[in-house]
């Protein structure tokens, strides 16, 4: 129920312990809602918490706490059930008392200040702009999203945050791919690098280059080292190509970064607007470099002791802080490593004033945890306020069969594939239909599909019929939408009514609960359950019939639930559709 009513009944079961049990300090009160309906509304095992210092049986205590509960007029009776547990049922009136404030509160119903006052960012799917988005990133950014979009909805001030590593050897990677499909372009014959980009993204890149440049970056290839020749030497080969490329270049090196690297940051914030995933903040990685912060946070590092030298190289004494090794910071050829640039963004972060800063992450990423946070500790900063959330792969099926759907790619499958696919309303809802830690299977024929069995249709068709229902009440029976919110709905008593009232008084706790969880599938999982109160509902009760006042209760019923959908979905990222 609201939290309000759960406090409520908090101090009722306060009022009555201190009968019951007074010389002991009241325990945690839990109350939880019961699997079956018939168990009643909420219930609570605070005898058996009790059983134990009382030396008494728990339901015994249970019979004492329940005749010892004040009078209140929002408990129609509680039951004790089981080994001790209490089970409350709510009055009808207070189930009745939600339509009321869902329609008056509309789109803010379900938020709450919890965490106003409290800054937090979060960084996710931050992918290497070297080539397109894939599955993998699809599920770090429909996750990202929806938990920022509940940590507003908690009142929290959050800033989305996309990291772009755009320094280091894998951009130099793609500057050099793309420039010789450039040369290719003109009819160079060149010796592609086996370790290189390939996907067609690189050659349509080297294309738009010669548009915007004419052959003026045009260089010989002949001499250039051959690294098309997979094997034990192919770095050593791919480094010495690049250095070849830079020096052919000169500072033409740095136009051809410069443009790989905006097209494909230009790709993926495209695919990701379309994917209704946005940012407040693209923070480049090669700034750090710049404005010295990665110098400054090795220095702090090396003040305070923890950092030593050896074989030319500066580590980190990671192994202090929980790591399994200690880790380079900087090679012995003076270049910082990625994990350098990693603790002065993370020092950064910390610097901007946020209260809490949540990284989401792959899940291979695991082991870098301990090191991160060691990072922090060594630093001064308090390292639980950085949270990281971990994602597990999407894995793809189609007919029961791991499915391949790259075309463009290369070797994965991009997200701008899936959601050609599937859509972007099944790809938002699925990718958070199970917790970010456990492995999803995505099935692609169930996202497509327009049945029950498809959690996103379902729950979609009931906020479309909802909508239908109400236009022919409109249309046929006069009815004003704004004034729902203020018919008496007093003869909504019928069991399928009130439990899907029920229902939508959980939608404050829902949330609360998904926060605190960091754990947007029970939205998804809650909404399920929302459009299955409401078809039954639905097809055991006539809603436009002559009765006025019922009609209009119920009306008004159907219009809270299509506001609890909408909002649940906007938290989803998916839309509401008003027709099917």
């Amino acid at each position: 129920m609201t939290p309000e009513l759960r406090l409520e009944l908090t101090r009722l079961l306060h009022a009555s312990l201190a009968s019951v049990a007074p010389d002991l300090a009241a325990p945690d009160i839990i109350l939880d809602r019961p699997k079956q309906a018939a168990h009643g509304d909420l219930a609570c095992n605070v005898a058996l918490q009790l059983a134990k210092a009382l030396k008494q049986n728990p339901r015994v205590i249970a019979e004492r706490i329940v005749r010892e509960l004040p009078p209140s007029t929002l408990i129609e009776r509680a039951e004790v059930a089981g080994a001790g547990f209490i089970n409350f049922f709510f009055s009808a009136s207070v189930k009745q008392a939600i339509v009321g404030r869902i329609l008056t509160e509309r789109e803010r119903y379900g938020r709450s200040d919890s965490g106003a006052g409290k800054k937090v960012q979060i960084e996710f799917v931050s992918a290497n702009p070297t080539g397109p988005l894939h599955v993998g990133h699809g599920r770090g950014a429909a996750y990202g999203s929806a938990l920022s979009n509940l940590l507003e909805a908690a009142g929290y001030a959050v800033t989305r945050e996309f990291y772009v590593n755009d320094a280091g050897r894998q951009m130099d990677i793609l500057a050099v791919s793309v420039w010789l499909r450039y040369m290719e372009t003109q009819g160079s014959a060149i010796r592609f690098p086996a370790d290189g980009y390939r996907g067609d993204y690189v050659r349509d890149i080297g294309a738009e280059l010669f548009v915007q440049q004419g052959p003026r970056l045009n260089r010989p290839t002949a001499d250039l080292p051959d690294a098309s020749v997979p094997g034990d030497t192919a770095d050593a080969q791919l480094d010495a190509l690049i250095a070849a490329a830079k020096k052919a270049l000169g500072d033409d090196w740095w136009t051809v970064h410069r443009f790989a690297l905006d097209a494909m940051l230009a790709d993926q914030r495209n695919d990701l607007g379309e994917f209704r995933v946005h940012y407040d903040v693209w923070y480049s990685e090669q700034s750090l470099h710049t404005n010295g912060a990665v110098d400054r946070a090795v220095k702090r590092l090396q003040d305070a002791g923890h950092i030593y030298e050896q074989d030319g190289a500066l580590w980190f004494r990671s192994t202090h802080f929980g790591d399994e090794k200690d880790r380079v910071v900087r090679r012995d050829n003076g270049i910082y490593t990625y994990f350098a640039s990693d603790i002065a963004y993370h020092a950064e972060k910390f610097a901007r004033g946020f209260d809490l800063v949540i990284d989401v992450w792959g899940a291979d990423h695991h082991g870098y945890i301990p090191r991160v946070k060691g990072a922090l500790t060594a630093l001064g900063e308090n390292p639980d306020r950085l949270e990281i959330a971990l994602v597990q792969f999407a894995v793809l099926y189609r007919g029961g069969e791991k499915a391949a759907m790259g075309k463009r790619s290369g070797d994965f499958v991009t997200l701008r594939d899936l959601r050609a696919e599937v859509g972007n309303d099944a790809a938002r809802f699925f990718y958070v239909l199970r917790k970010s830690d456990q492995h999803l299977d995505f099935d692609l024929d169930l996202a497509k599909s327009e049945s029950n069995d498809n959690p996103v249709y379902y729950i979609q068709y009931a906020h479309a019929r909802i909508c239908s229902v109400l236009r022919e009440a409109v249309a046929n029976h006069a009815l004003d939408l704004s004034l729902l919110q203020g018919v008496p709905v007093d003869s909504l008593s019928g069991e399928k009514e009130l439990l899907l009232a029920q229902r939508l008084a959980e939608f404050p706790d829902v949330i609360t609960a998904a926060v605190a969880d960091r754990a947007p599938h029970s939205v998804a999982f809650y909404l399920r359950d929302v459009a299955s109160d409401f078809h039954a509902f639905y097809n055991a009760s006539r809603m436009l019939v002559d009765d006025l006042a019922v009609r209009e209760a119920r009306l008004a019923l159907a219009a809270a639930t299509r506001q609890v959908i909408a909002n649940g979905l906007a938290l989803l990222g998916v839309s509401a559709p008003e027709t099917m």
